[in-house]
């Protein structure tokens, strides 16, 4: 049995990247969601936060929905 190390390193690398990126994208959301939090509690409204909030867990659904997708087929 032969590895192929350019490939493996290949997919790891790829999938760190990824990761990351997901992870960042989902604390972005909880941190609009929490600005929305504080703007309510000083008696404001924080509707672009809520908007960006919602749409970075938009893209999480979406690449984790794309991430089974692959898998499944």
């Amino acid at each position: 049995m032969k590895i192929d190390w350019a490939s493996l390193g290949s997919v790891f690398g790829v999938s760190l990247v990824v990761t990351v990126a997901l992870v960042a994208l989902f604390t972005l959301g909880i941190a609009g969601l929490s600005r929305r939090e504080r703007a309510t509690a000083q008696g404001g409204s924080a509707p672009l936060a809520v908007t960006g909030a919602y749409a970075c867990f938009a893209a999480c659904a979406a690449a984790v929905a794309y991430g089974i997708s692959l898998i499944v087929a």
